[in-house]
């Protein structure tokens, strides 16, 4: 657990030095107090942008330009909301997500979140490591995978199941600036920043069609994604973040959202310079694509940037399955506890990597279809996480004066009318064939 920083202590023991020190130490203590709440809204928001997303981000900008742009920036609004919500109720109630669900509605709506959880978190880890193996298909043998997932995935095992909150929350927050890659290779690109800052605001004037307004939906979908919602609370509550602290764990979920979205805009803007209007089926074909467009270099860091994008996903999305599972049959889990301690935790992470490994080797399910299926059941599950979310933060039993105001209900129930409405339209278009 993180050593809390408070006001450092006087130096008045320095004769001459008081004024200047007050004031260093005053700005010191307040950025080493930032710093160690810094990580859960950052690393929650960035994970965001997995292969799957990336995928997505990179369809929208090559079959409609910047025409998309806009809906990202709207999204940027309502993920912060989302997150800041759950995040909230981990430094008030020191509970995660499933824990409060158990608790105030029930076994028998925990388990159905958590099964339906479960298994779109489990085709979503089998689309983070397609991903993977994509990338290295690109540079290497087409063979490749079956020396490298292996490896990878006992890496990634090794890395929770071994490791403490603090060290993975390093490497986290380390593998977060190489998603800085995506924005390099927006400015090798060359947009046209006036028209890109326009779009970003002001929708175009394409003709409304079905295929646009799925693509809306699959934005929405892929950006405020269920998983997301467990983890950011379960991290928060597995850091100790208090009340008393969470002004400052505030900046970190906001901050974070406005950095995940700015890393999705410009792979948007990157896409719709070099590749539109075409029609992509992954991301991994969007990289090598940036190639033949005559942008060699782009194509190298957008490579980078999804091999990274995958490998953050395949750690945090089973990370934040296991958190869920034990939390909704009460059992003990959480970063820095062995087998011995928590094993339906590591148990669940282990399962759930395992699972998604073996499905990459051996199986001849197209990637897509797998993606295309977990955002179905993230599309069923997702209306219901938002609403009981906004149901437990506005119980003043758990949350005190830390409820939601009027005005916040207002723009968190509005977040949450819209994406519930799209997102049922999503599930129904899918479901048809659409």
């Amino acid at each position: 657990m993180y050593e809390r920083f408070g006001t450092l202590q006087s130096r008045s023991q320095f004769p001459g030095k008081e004024k200047p020190v007050r004031r260093n130490s005053t700005a010191y203590s307040r950025i080493r107090a930032f710093l160690a709440v810094l990580g859960p809204g950052v690393i929650a928001a960035s994970a965001g942008n997995d292969a799957g997303g990336v995928t997505t981000y990179s369809q929208a900008g090559a079959q409609y330009g910047f025409g998309l742009l806009w809906v990202l920036f709207f999204l940027t609004f309502s993920l912060a909301i989302a997150q800041e919500m759950g995040a909230r109720m981990a430094a008030v109630t020191g509970k995660g997500l499933a824990d409060l669900i158990r608790e105030e509605f029930g076994v028998r709506t925990a388990l159905f979140a958590m099964v339906a959880l479960v298994i779109a978190n489990v085709a979503t880890t089998v689309s983070e490591f397609a991903g993977i193996t994509a990338v290295l298909e690109m540079f290497f043998r087409p063979d490749i995978k079956y020396f490298a997932v292996p490896v990878i995935a006992g890496v990634i095992w090794l890395l929770v199941a071994q490791g403490s909150y603090r060290r993975v929350e390093r490497v986290f927050l380390t593998m977060c600036l190489v998603y800085l890659t995506y924005g390099v290779a927006a400015f090798i690109a060359k947009p046209d920043w006036g028209e890109v800052l326009t779009r970003t605001v002001i929708p175009s004037s394409q003709t409304l069609t079905l295929g646009y307004l799925v693509m809306v939906i699959a934005l929405i979908g892929t950006t405020i994604a269920p998983w997301m919602q467990f983890y950011v609370q379960s991290s928060v509550r597995d850091k100790g973040i208090t009340a008393e602290e969470y002004p400052l764990e505030k900046i970190d979920v906001i901050g974070g959202s406005v950095l995940s979205n700015a890393i999705s805009f410009f792979i948007i803007v990157t896409c719709a310079v070099t590749l539109y209007p075409s029609v992509i089926g992954s991301a991994s074909e969007a990289a090598q694509a940036l190639n033949f467009a005559g942008s060699g270099a782009a194509r190298i860091l957008f490579a980078i940037g999804l091999l990274n994008a995958s490998l953050v996903g395949a750690v945090v999305v089973p990370l934040s399955t296991a958190y869920a599972v034990t939390e909704s049959l009460g059992w003990e889990g959480g970063l820095g506890r062995r087998v011995r301690e928590a094993p339906l935790f590591i148990g669940v992470y282990t399962a759930v990597i395992v699972v998604a490994a073996l499905v990459i080797l051996f199986s001849r399910v197209p990637p897509l279809g797998i993606i295309l299926a977990s955002q179905v059941i993230n599309g069923i599950l997702l209306p219901v996480v938002l609403v009981l979310m906004l149901i437990l933060v506005n119980k003043r039993r758990l949350m005190g004066d830390y409820v939601n105001s009027m005005t916040y209900n207002v723009f968190a129930g509005a977040t949450v009318v819209v994406v519930a409405a799209l997102s049922i339209g999503y599930l129904v278009v899918s479901l048809r064939g659409g």
